[in-house]
């Protein structure tokens, strides 16, 4: 029998799953188990295929919009948070809903909102098409001007360029992010903003795992949703380090051919893919070689959000 070809496989630590999309998941759960009247989630509770058909087999019931959800139902906003109007048209309509917005994400827009209420223009960093962003622009009364690179920076006409603030929507990349801010500072020196403070504690994470992996990786694969922004990030990052990467959905996306001639491969996940993907990534690989695998640790993850408020099913 001829052996197979030894691959080292180095694992990023942290991974996966975040608290935000721990809490939202946990959040359909647990309305599941507290009420026998129907659960229908706005939206993907969270960007990832997987997630979202383990929960449609369990009977939740996901939609686009709020007008599809039937009176009586309980309804769920997805982490990545909702416009004024949606929750504005729920409570029209009496529906009890159960807000799994991500709090990361809550504080984006709280800190649009202040910068409104103070006469500041509000510049977001970010992609239109997101559902976060969506959701960011809907919640802030005001001028909201959304930028996702640097010619877009240089085409803003706000109405008093002395009073213009930025926010960031939480899954860019730091580096996206950075030469962005730096181009708004450069135009606009009165601008006021966080810097990179409203990125997300995981996705700043996952993206020094990937940073790791690509100092003894040849390649890198990703695992998640082709629709998560913040997967899409770790893939673009691995790239930029000059890593030849591969997302993933499913594991069998993955081809034998991307892993011939390589020695050290690097796995990771994006922060809502569950570990499950990983560990069928893992099962095969060992199909073609011979694994060792290496979990490469950058930082320790202990944020924990409380539970999603459930008081409207007492």
């Amino acid at each position: 029998m001829t052996r197979r070809a030894p691959l080292t496989v180095l694992l990023a630590a942290p991974r996966g799953f975040c608290a935000g999309v721990d809490r939202a998941i946990q959040a359909v759960e647990d309305a599941r188990a507290a009420t026998d009247r129907p659960v229908y989630v706005r939206h993907e509770i969270v960007h990832n295929r997987r997630v979202v058909s383990d929960l449609e087999a369990k009977g939740v019931v996901f939609v686009d919009e709020v007008s599809e959800i039937p009176d009586g139902a309980v309804t769920i906003f997805s982490a990545h948070g909702v416009a004024r109007a949606v929750e504005d048209e729920a409570a029209t309509r009496g529906l009890d809903v159960i807000d799994a917005t991500c709090p990361l994400v809550r504080r984006v827009h709280h800190e649009g909102r202040r910068h409104a209420a103070q006469g500041r223009d509000v510049v977001l960093i970010g992609h239109r098409e997101h559902v976060e962003v969506e959701g960011v622009v809907g919640q802030i009364e005001g001028a909201v001007h959304v930028v996702a690179s640097i010619a877009e920076v240089e085409a803003l006409a706000p109405r008093d360029p002395a009073m213009l603030a930025y926010i960031t929507q939480t899954t860019l990349s730091v580096d996206d992010t950075k030469d962005i801010i730096a181009a708004l500072k450069a135009r606009f020196p009165a601008i006021v903003g966080p810097d990179t403070k409203t990125i997300c504690y995981a996705t700043q994470n996952r993206q020094a795992a990937v940073r790791a992996l690509a100092t003894r990786a040849e390649r890198i694969v990703v695992c998640g949703a082709r629709n998560s922004s913040n997967t899409n990030r770790l893939r673009e990052l691995a790239s930029f380090l000059g890593r030849p990467a591969r997302l993933i959905e499913e594991a069998h996306e993955l081809e034998e051919a991307f892993v011939e001639g390589v020695s050290v491969i690097g796995l990771t996940a994006g922060a809502s893919a569950p570990e499950i993907l990983v560990r069928e990534t893992l099962a095969r690989l060992a199909l073609w070689r011979e694994l060792t695998v290496e979990e490469v640790t950058t930082a320790t993850e202990t944020t924990r959000f409380a539970p999603v408020e459930m008081s409207v099913l007492a």
